[in-house]
């Protein structure tokens, strides 16, 4: 059986995600520190918890209604007025997707037809392209410099601009590089795509981990709020990655087209999750504050140790990443993560996973306990001691 054609030819032509190499190398590892995986260390707070283990002993465990429980919308509702200034109608502009990922996939899926281009900046985060091309259009990859903290300027957007651009992907505050985008960078967008039909996919499942200032959301000013899907969800916010939560915002012809697309492709959120996304709404408001002044203080940890060591590092103001210039080893990314790995058995992920713009870096997730981090900068201070100790022999010979 020749299964190169049987199986999707747009499928076969995508390459696997960059990141799993290192986590097939790492799982065979003792003693090995990870701060390659963007996941909480934290477990999910227990009222939480509790709230989906009642559910299940009240046997609440059927469909529920394909946008989600009408409870659970209203509560995000309420959620996004209070933390974020964002009105939107439960009845009709809010769906529950199986996380975040689903919901970029439904968005591009209704918003693209062959042949549009979406405009991916990067780098970001491994998946807008793919979907993209999955959907049938054609990523246009967007390089962000390191000389403006990764954000996105006016003028690399209208450059990037064609007839054919129909998606502007938006992934602030960003995985990998930590940049966020403030009201005037998003303004600025705005006057740039002012009279064009081009909308807008906002990434926002870091929202709440911001440091310094809030979150703004393109939704929030008035020109982009009718162009714009908000997506967001709950693993990172509220420690529920194995929960699958999410959840997307956008005008109500958007989301009528999302939710025939989820009726098919999935029914419904999981019943059991729902139900602990109701109290996370409800109350998790402390657990997010909590959780982000403990992110805060390792994220300054370890900005101010990279830099004391030798790699230069800008300081991110959102996520849970930092993005260290790795450039000066003379290695390359992902020379840089193997030979870590190998060595002093830590895991980083490089740049070039991310998209253009990320060779020269690595990411290094401070979703992690202080003691591992303190531990991964000894061996990193040891690794580069040693590389270039081994590089000046090499000169020298």
């Amino acid at each position: 059986m020749n299964y190169d054609s049987i199986l999707n030819q747009k499928i076969q032509n995508i390459k696997p995600s960059g990141i799993r190499k290192f986590f097939d190398i790492l799982e065979e590892m003792t003693d090995a520190i990870s701060l390659g995986i963007g996941e909480p260390d934290f477990v999910t707070p227990w009222h939480i918890r509790d709230a989906g283990i009642y559910s299940l002993e009240r046997g609440h465990t059927k469909y529920t209604s394909n946008a989600g429980m009408l409870q659970l919308r209203r509560e995000i509702a309420a959620y996004l007025n209070r933390r974020f200034d964002l009105q939107y109608d439960y009845a009709g502009q809010i769906l529950v997707t199986v996380g975040g990922s689903e919901a970029i996939d439904l968005a591009l899926r209704v918003l693209v037809d062959p042949g549009d281009e979406v405009i991916v900046p990067a780098p970001s985060f491994v998946c807008y392209g793919p979907l993209a091309e999955m959907a049938g259009g054609v990523p246009k990859y967007l390089e962000l410099k390191a000389e403006n903290q990764f954000r996105l300027t006016p003028e690399e957007l209208k450059a990037a601009i064609t007839e054919k651009t129909k998606v502007l992907v938006l992934p602030f505050p960003c995985n990998p590089t930590g940049g966020t985008m403030d009201r005037k960078d998003l303004e600025a967008v705005a006057q740039v795509l002012e009279g064009t039909g081009i909308m807008v996919i906002s990434d926002e499942i870091y929202a709440e981990l911001t440091y310094g200032r809030r979150h703004v959301s393109p939704a929030n000013l008035t020109s982009l709020y009718d162009r714009t899907v908000v997506v967001n969800g709950f693993s990172k916010s509220h420690a529920m990655t194995g929960w699958r939560m999410g959840y997307v915002c956008a005008p109500k012809p958007i989301i009528a087209a999302m939710t025939k697309l989820h009726q098919f492709g999935i029914m419904s959120a999981p019943t059991t999750s729902q139900y602990a996304a109701v109290e996370a709404m409800r109350s998790g408001d402390p657990d997010i504050e909590h959780m982000r002044e403990e992110y805060d203080r390792r994220r300054r940890y370890l900005v101010e140790n990279l830099n004391r060591i030798g790699l230069d590092c800008f300081e991110p103001k959102g996520a849970f990443y930092v993005f260290p210039d790795i450039r000066s080893t003379g290695l390359t990314s992902e020379e840089f993560c193997e030979t870590f790995l190998l060595e002093e058995k830590v895991a980083v992920i490089p740049g070039s996973a991310f998209g253009p713009g990320g060779e020269g870096f690595v990411r290094a997730c401070y979703a992690a306990s202080m003691k591992d981090i303190a531990e991964a900068v000894a061996r990193m201070d040891n690794f580069l001691t040693n590389l270039r100790r081994k590089q000046g022999k090499e000169e020298s010979i």
